[in-house]
């Protein structure tokens, strides 16, 4: 169990802050790396030919550490979307063949899916779950020998609830299907191994659990799918580029591995400082100790949610990192508002409230939670 790790970022103490989901603060030290970063970039003449390229390989090689794989496996993408769009650009899913998504699934992991559809004469389905079906098992049924890829979470962005990806790996292997991954609402927070769960895309965001700053993250390529075509020709990801005399002698040639899917202007001197600094932090508390951290700080505070009259998506169904319980019908049309009067933040999602604390949030965070609500509810 880690400590309330409050002291390492700057939130007031009559905060209450429960809304990882949405986005997370800055690390006081991630604030003091991009701070700096932006100060080299005022003074370019400081700039020297290893600053493009000695911290991307950096945090390239802290987040492989995170998920166990090689680092020229990954990818620097801005967004979901960028990775995901990389994704269908280069699978080959023939016609007539149907693609396999959640419904309410995430916008980002959707509307690149649609644009191939329509160009590969294939049909999209959203998977509904049916009552006492677990969504992994909604997923299986509809994976057939007409499915050609399923693009999901692992854990859903609405109310937290688990997708098992070793299942969905077994069944792919079985009807040779494509499994391409968001991950953004659980890397950095719950444990991911990715030479068992053997994704061919994946994407993650830093400014959730990863607790990096914003237009920054990082795309997986299995090793067959790193020779590809990426969405934009940049100068950097070309064979030899370190030779900036030399970059008038075209070339056809890529670095190797998934270094071509990077996207332009990689070499952000402000943001990848803070990237870098943020894994730092996450693998020094170690993932396998922030996940049991917040699985026994969500269960207890899931109790308690369930003594004031909400029900609480049962522990077992969902990511150990959220909470989702269920809002009584009637309750305040502007709880929210409410709960930000006391400064207390989280989201609501389709009549749920979404409760997602991290390392910073105490017990009193907590007690003002359940004391608000008592009071609203």
């Amino acid at each position: 169990m880690i400590k309330s790790q409050r002291n390492l970022f700057n939130i007031p103490d009559d905060v209450a802050y429960l809304n990882t989901a949405y986005m997370s603060p800055l690390l006081n030290s991630v604030i003091t790396s991009i701070d700096g970063g932006a100060r080299l970039k005022s003074q370019p003449w400081r700039l020297s030919i290893p600053d493009f390229y000695e911290q991307v390989d950096q945090a390239r090689l802290l987040f492989s550490k995170l998920i166990n794989v090689a680092p020229q496996n990954l990818a620097i993408v801005p967004s979901t979307s960028y990775g995901i769009q990389t994704a269908a650009n280069n699978l080959k899913l023939g016609k007539k063949k149907k693609i396999l998504l959640i419904e309410n699934q995430f916008p980002s992991n959707v509307y690149p899916w649609k644009r191939l559809a329509n160009k590969s004469d294939c049909s999209i389905r959203f998977v509904e779950t049916i009552e006492n079906e677990t969504i992994t098992d909604s997923i299986l049924r509809e994976m057939d020998e007409s499915c050609a890829l399923v693009a999901v979470p692992n854990v859903t962005w609405t109310s937290g609830k688990l997708i098992d990806l070793m299942a969905l790996r077994e069944r792919c292997d079985d009807i040779n299907c494509f499994m391409v991954l968001d991950l953004t609402q659980s890397a950095g927070a719950m444990q991911i191994d990715f030479k068992k769960a053997r994704p061919d895309f994946a994407v993650v965001s830093n400014y959730k659990w990863m607790l990096g700053p914003y237009a920054t993250g990082f795309l997986y390529a299995s090793p067959e799918n790193c020779f590809g075509v990426p969405l934009e020709e940049g100068w950097i990801t070309r064979k030899d580029s370190k030779n900036f005399s030399n970059l008038v002698n075209y070339t056809d040639h890529y670095e190797p591995g998934a270094i071509r899917y990077d996207m332009g202007e990689r070499s952000n001197f402000a943001l990848m400082p803070g990237v870098i600094k943020a894994l730092e932090q996450i693998l020094e508390w170690g993932v396998n100790n922030i996940e049991e951290t917040l699985r026994v700080q969500n269960i207890l505070l899931s109790g308690r949610l369930e003594k004031i009259g909400l029900a609480v998506t049962p522990d077992e169904e969902r990511g150990p990192h959220f909470i989702s319980a269920k809002l009584p019908i009637k309750r305040p049309k502007n709880l929210l508002k409410l709960l930000e009067k006391e400064n207390i933040f989280l989201s609501e999602r389709g009549g749920f409230l979404r409760i997602t604390p991290h390392l910073w949030n105490n017990e009193n965070d907590f007690d003002r939670l359940i004391n608000c609500l008592s009071k609203n509810l």
